[in-house]
């Protein structure tokens, strides 16, 4: 029950699929397959409806007119809504956007259908509702460097919300719609570009295994176009179009917190990277998981914990004293916001002021 899925048990230990070990020792999944079981003939609980469809939350949100965000951080209200939804009264949560990274998109003629695309943005759901600047950001980066980078309509989350309370049959609903939307672009040579750290690891790793039949080869087609956006453009670096004339370096030092599902991707810490490469500052790393965890940290009986596992990242961070804080992961920074008192930026958003004129 402690398990919350950051997955660096499997970074850690040496006895895992990953290291090659005859054991192929794979806890979260264990954990994730018993929540599952336990949950398959269970009535949905009211808590895991909310939390497991960001999409349908995030309407309700925007119905409101803005009361929704108002009313967040009304106490009272907020008492009432940690005993009806265990949702803990003091936990920092996201406000949601009026206008959604895709109304903004379509607005700016940046929505394709089929057509051949170098890159395709998966924006995320957080990105999509509760920020879009990000998404902004970075296609401006992109764009920058000369990258050819399409949005899509109708993506849906990823589907880690709903199992992270053993709802596989959501997942694979949301999977399947994702699918049909992006392998189209997959078979044209196009890469997916996932914002965030925990989206790219359910689809880049975790859709292979949980989806069946069809969707499953399907899933291995996507999986070999996952990058994310940050792992992109490193991967360009050494091409004529990647842009290091930057207007604005943002500070002589940066630190910056590498989430748990990128680490688990075993892909590098490339925002950080970037970071580094474009604007020349001095990059101060935080390894430690912050305790935030998709659902967890929101939760009436983990917040608490969630706080505790995330001390190590929050006092590191601060003994760094630089002024910009920089993470991949749009949930740890409101973690960082709430027990730390900094929300970082992502690498995106630090680039993008990078590039732009004061």
């Amino acid at each position: 029950d402690a398990c919350f899925q950051c997955k660096l048990c499997e970074v850690q230990c040496p006895y895992t699929i990953r290291d090659g070990h005859e054991f192929k020792l794979d806890f979260p999944k264990l954990v994730h397959r018993n929540k599952a079981i336990q949950s398959k003939n269970k009535i949905k609980s009211l808590r895991d409806y909310i939390l497991g469809n960001p999409e349908n939350s995030a309407f309700l949100a925007r119905a409101s007119f803005g009361i929704a965000n108002l009313m967040n951080h009304v106490k009272i209200y907020r008492w009432f809504l940690e005993k009806i939804l265990g949702i803990h009264r003091k936990k920092l949560l996201p406000d949601f956007k009026i206008e959604t990274f895709e109304k903004y998109a379509s607005k700016m003629g940046l929505i394709r259908k089929k057509d051949k695309a170098e890159t395709v943005l998966f924006q995320t759901c957080f990105v999509q509702h509760n920020d879009p600047q990000i998404g902004k950001d970075t296609l401006e980066v992109l764009e920058r460097n000369n990258v050819d980078c399409a949005c899509v309509n109708g993506l849906k989350c990823c589907g880690m919300p709903a199992w992270e309370s053993g709802d596989l049959e959501t997942l694979r609903t949301n999977a399947k719609n994702n699918l049909d939307i992006l392998i189209p672009f997959v078979e044209q040579g196009s890469k997916i570009l996932p914002i965030n750290p925990t989206c790219s690891m359910m689809m880049r790793r975790e859709y292979q295994e949980l989806l069946e039949g069809e969707d499953r080869e399907r899933a291995h087609k996507l999986a070999s176009a996952i990058n994310d956006p940050s792992e992109f453009l490193w991967n360009i670096r050494n091409e004529d179009r990647f842009n290091t004339e930057i207007k604005n370096i943002p500070t002589e030092t940066i630190s910056y917190h590498a989430p748990c599902h990128l680490r688990a991707q075993g892909i590098g810490f490339k925002g950080r990277d970037l970071i580094k490469k474009i604007t020349g500052s001095t990059v101060k790393t935080v390894m430690e998981c912050c305790g935030h965890n998709g659902t967890y940290a929101m939760k009436v009986e983990s917040f608490e914990a969630s706080r505790r596992i995330g001390k190590k990242s929050f006092d590191q961070i601060k003994n760094h004293e630089t002024e910009i804080w920089a993470t991949d992961c749009p949930l740890a920074a409101l973690q960082f916001k709430q027990h730390a008192g900094i929300k970082p930026k992502h690498p995106m958003s630090i680039l993008a002021d990078a590039y732009r004129s004061k």
